[in-house]
């Protein structure tokens, strides 16, 4: 048990029956009436996001959650097969708890975060970027660089990713896993 005082970003925590992580949290103290938390929660198994007040110094289950370091393998009608990075031990998760399943190729590091009294998977984190190569995309038209103009590009792995006219088909470039978007060519 822990009360609001405990509360951190990151924190997961049990609440209505459901796992949830703490995105960010306010101390509000008002000059009449009791001082309160107003917090945003990430609901770990659906991802939504819903604000919540509680009262200061009520108490909460903080839930454990570990997170282990996992090598993708492959995917197949089953789900995506993973592989831990240290005990070789295999594993495979449905797709919907993967924060971006089209930008994942063979043998990407990802971290999937585990309740730890359950043993159930709750997410699959990609690394912030990833970097792919361009397997198609259009030609660039000379004389159309006056604007910030994007274009789509296929990646090696499926994925459509918008990048500026001047990216061609068969560079590499960094991708961020947030919101898939282009971040800069890799050399």
């Amino acid at each position: 048990m822990a009360t609001t005082a405990d509360f951190r970003n990151g924190l997961c925590i049990e609440f209505n029956n459901d796992l949830y992580s703490i995105v960010e949290f306010q101390h509000v103290k008002p000059g009449k009436g009791g001082a309160f938390v107003r917090t945003k929660l990430r609901n770990l198994k659906t991802g939504k996001v819903l604000p919540n007040t509680f009262n200061a110094g009520v108490k909460i289950n903080i839930a454990r959650v570990e997170r282990r370091p996992y090598q993708y393998l492959y995917k197949d009608e089953s789900g995506y097969h993973f592989m831990h990075t240290e005990t070789f031990e295999q594993t495979f998760i449905p797709e919907e708890i993967i924060n971006a399943p089209d930008l994942l190729k063979e043998g990407q590091e990802v971290e999937i975060v585990f309740h730890a009294d359950t043993e159930t998977p709750l997410s699959c984190e990609l690394p912030p970027f990833v970097e792919l190569e361009i397997v198609y995309s259009e030609p660039g038209v000379k004389g159309d660089t006056a604007t910030n103009t994007l274009k789509p590009a296929t990646m090696e792995t499926g994925a459509i990713v918008n990048v500026p006219l001047f990216i061609e088909t068969g560079e590499k470039i960094r991708v961020d896993t947030r919101d898939k978007s282009y971040s800069e060519r890799v050399k």
